[in-house]
């Protein structure tokens, strides 16, 4: 009696067999190498545009938003405070904004789209802490001169209603204005240009 028969259709069975077992290894081993080339879901939301509805915001009233793990001030200013505006042109280090972080579209004095709203990063630019919003005027602790701000706790600087950084000051350089366009009156969009909007 030959066995010949019988091991070769066993040969190619477990030939067959290590093949496919073999292939799906390779698949399962390089599906995740593969993943690993595109940005997770989380990452695509870190630095996804983000709306915000400003149809809540009073005068004179601020809320925060946030845009890549960054806090961003959304301000309605009133008259009083833009009028304010020009009265520290000569107290701000850079008045203009020649030397910040903003778009082009947005106005070197007032650093917004629409005078009364202001949109700003809210990370001091010294060492990256929060300003606290001191809308306040002559407040005891901040001096008679004071007609409202932003005020960093960790080091003392100071900003006006348009994230303009006084005169020295720990902070070297206004507060970003981040990219943004409006959707409606009621919807900004932080992370899309206006003129792409």
């Amino acid at each position: 009696m030959s066995n010949d028969g019988v091991n070769a259709g066993r040969r190619r069975f477990l030939v067959a067999a290590t093949s496919v077992v073999g292939a799906a290894g390779a698949v399962g081993a390089a599906t995740p190498f593969v993943g690993s080339w595109f940005p997770s879901a989380k990452a695509k939301a870190a630095g996804a545009p983000v709306k915000v509805n400003i149809a809540k915001v009073e005068p004179g009233q601020q809320m925060i938003a946030e845009w890549r793990g960054q806090p961003v001030f959304i301000v309605r200013r009133t008259d009083e405070i833009l009028a304010n505006l020009g009265k520290l042109e000569s107290i701000v280090a850079d008045p203009e904004s020649a030397a910040s972080v903003q778009p082009e579209y947005v106005d070197k004095k007032t650093r917004a789209i629409k005078p009364e709203l202001l949109v700003l990063v809210g990370l001091c630019t010294h060492l990256g802490c929060s300003p606290s919003f001191r809308p306040e005027v002559a407040p005891a602790d901040l001096g008679a001169d004071w007609v409202g701000g932003y005020f960093c706790p960790c080091h003392g600087s100071k900003y006006d209603l348009a994230g303009r950084v006084y005169k020295a000051q720990p902070a070297p350089l206004n507060l970003p204005v981040p990219p943004h366009s409006y959707e409606s009156d009621e919807v900004i969009v932080i992370g899309v240009d206006q003129e792409k909007a």
